[in-house]
């Protein structure tokens, strides 16, 4: 589907509205794929903001990981991950096992193809750039 920025934001209210409503037996997790500059961290901002994060949530580029507070039942923490500097033969330097074991996690990785040990059965969204102010949406919902 093509979306505007706006429609992004009406997307993102809708992929929260739609966040499983009881925990599963682990993390939910979503991957966020596309090139440089797609909108991979808008739309995680999107979605932060409709979970109330009200701090500023940038890319983690660098420190790979932030987790935010949440009062989204079942879950309790947003786990924003950018892993565009890892590779698939990293060591789990991030404790990715350790937040996809916790149910009340909410995880969304961009890059999700250099993390080791990504689930299979996760649903991933690809952003590509249609033109400045226009993404094509692909949703491979598999949960």
């Amino acid at each position: 589907m093509k979306l505007s920025l706006t429609e992004l934001e009406n997307f993102a209210k809708a992929f929260v509205a739609e966040l499983p409503k009881s925990p599963g037996v682990q993390a939910h997790v979503v991957g966020l794929k596309g090139e440089l500059g797609a909108g991979k961290t808008t739309f995680v901002q999107m979605v932060a903001n409709e979970l109330g994060i009200t701090d500023s949530v940038t890319s983690p580029t660098f420190v790979l990981a932030r987790v935010y507070p949440i009062d989204h039942p079942p879950f309790e923490r947003f786990v924003h991950i950018d892993a565009y500097r890892l590779s698939l033969e990293d060591k789990d330097t991030i404790g990715w096992r350790t937040y996809v074991e916790d149910p009340r996690n909410f995880i969304m990785v961009e890059w999700p193809e250099h993390l080791r040990d990504f689930p299979t059965d996760a649903a991933t969204l690809s952003f590509v750039v249609v033109d400045q102010h226009t993404r094509r949406l692909n949703h491979d919902q598999k949960k």
